[in-house]
């Protein structure tokens, strides 16, 4: 089939999370009539964040709730959003081509702006993959309620670790927070309400190097960098919160990458 006479959109934003629906709100209001694919699920890493307390004009906003209030705003200059991925884009092309993975249609498009956000990092060991969603999980908000009156793991240091680690308080029996460090990246606030927390115990200079477990986790095998010992830790649940990397595995090929995956100029026709 020959797309060469697709009608082209002025420009496309792959992405529905904060960033990309700001870019909505801009273009629209410039009379670009943009088109957001924001994924699905859309909304980005913000869906899965509980209480925001540092976004100026809300003193304490649920994630999902700030999203929609980006979508209706967004949506009041006439933007269009498609709650899809992106299946490939071919950039080679003029105009753009994107085509999205539910039904395989193509968007042709003068330009595109990339707001795809980031994805979970994983610590890479053996056993984390097979029990990923039998105890093993990147998202506490999304699986806290799953680990009532259970003894969890959160490893990470900085907010979001905090903030995963409070979250499990409320159903959770104990929290061992594990860092790599013998100190916090986290903001001092976060801190605090941390170490004031008494169901939850830090371990400092530690890291996880094995999940145990058959069919659920069943425990951990920790390291301590310093003495370099290792044992077990009888827990349930293993939850990670040690940063992200970019989500554009979709561009490989069609942009310049650098060694983060982070796109590297602005692309146009």
């Amino acid at each position: 089939m020959d797309y060469t006479n697709l009608p082209a959109e002025n420009v496309i934003i792959v992405g529905g999370g904060p960033a990309g629906l700001a870019a909505a709100v801009y273009t629209s209001r410039a009379n670009l009539s943009p088109l957001v694919i924001a994924g699905s699920p859309p909304g980005g890493q913000l869906m899965l964040t509980s209480d925001v307390e540092n976004y100026p004009g809300f003193e304490s906003i649920l994630g999902p709730q700030l999203i929609e209030k980006y979508r209706a705003h967004a949506k009041k200059f006439g933007t269009r959003i498609i709650d899809d991925n992106v299946a490939k884009v071919d950039f080679k092309k003029n105009p753009f081509e994107i085509v999205n993975a539910a039904n395989q249609k193509i968007y042709a498009t003068k330009s595109v702006i990339i707001a795809t956000g980031a994805k979970a990092k994983w610590l890479g060991i053996e056993n984390e993959q097979r029990l990923r969603g039998k105890g093993v999980s990147a998202c506490a908000v999304c699986d806290a309620f799953f680990f009532k009156e259970k003894v969890v793991v959160v490893v990470g240091g900085g907010d979001t670790a905090m903030e995963d680690a409070l979250t499990l308080t409320k159903f959770a029996s104990k929290i061992y927070l594990i860092h790599r460090r013998d100190n916090f990246r986290a903001s001092k606030i976060m801190q605090d309400r941390v170490k004031k927390n008494p169901k939850i115990e830090i371990i400092w200079n530690t890291t996880v190097v094995d999940v145990l477990g058959e069919q659920k986790v069943e425990g951990i095998k920790m390291k301590n960098l310093k003495q370099g010992s290792e044992k077990e830790l009888r827990v349930e649940g293993l939850f990670l919160a040690i940063g992200h990397q970019p989500d554009t595995e979709v561009f490989k090929g069609q942009i310049e990458l650098d060694e983060g995956r982070k796109e590297k100029f602005l692309l146009k026709n």
